[in-house]
């Protein structure tokens, strides 16, 4: 097993008002000291939202992707607010995003981005039992929901309009996990 490297010092180098980066100096095992860059993960963590309703649709949203300075199809997802669970943070994020509530929320897997660069972690969860219900978020308009059939996922892999990689991989992990569980 490897040992972890030696933090020698951590420093900010840049903020905005999403992210923050920082400078970690390091000393590996063998001696040899290095400055890596990263990413630093803020708030409270995240949440990625695999919605299936009654009749084994996925419910999606197609939403501005400023990284990308496009429309993209995705998964929903969202920030966990102090004080709340995953589940909580789930929950209400399927409501402000796609309007439905879940009776059933199943963790899955917590995925990263880039992690050699990124400290964002994201906790990918199944939601099933839907009910209709909303509350007001945050985006700066509506968002639309697609509905697409959770058997078809190799069409929606391919679409290109759905690019994201974390969503990518939520929907095989939950695609096996439903055939498991149902």
């Amino acid at each position: 097993m490897p040992i972890k490297p030696e933090v020698l010092k951590i420093k900010p180098s840049a903020k905005s008002r999403l992210f923050l980066i920082e400078e970690m100096q390091l000393r590996f095992s063998n001696g040899v000291e290095r400055t890596y860059e990263r990413l630093a993960s803020r708030g409270h963590g995240a949440v990625m939202m695999i919605p299936v309703d009654a009749d084994g649709n996925l419910l999606l949203i197609r939403e501005y992707a400023g990284g990308i300075n496009d429309y993209t199809l995705s998964l929903p997802k969202g920030a966990i607010d102090s004080g709340e669970s995953m589940f909580e943070a789930a929950d209400r994020e399927l409501k402000e995003e796609v309007g439905f509530g879940a009776k059933r929320i199943e963790f899955l897997k917590e995925l990263t981005t880039a992690p050699n660069y990124m400290g964002h972690k994201l906790q990918a969860l199944v939601l099933r039992d839907l009910y209709p219900c909303s509350l007001e978020g945050d985006e700066p308009e509506p968002l639309e929901v697609v509905k697409w059939p959770l058997s078809d996922i190799d069409n929606l892999v391919m679409n290109p309009e759905f690019t994201e990689g974390r969503a990518i991989a939520g929907l095989y992990l939950a695609f096996s996990y439903i055939q498991k569980n149902p």
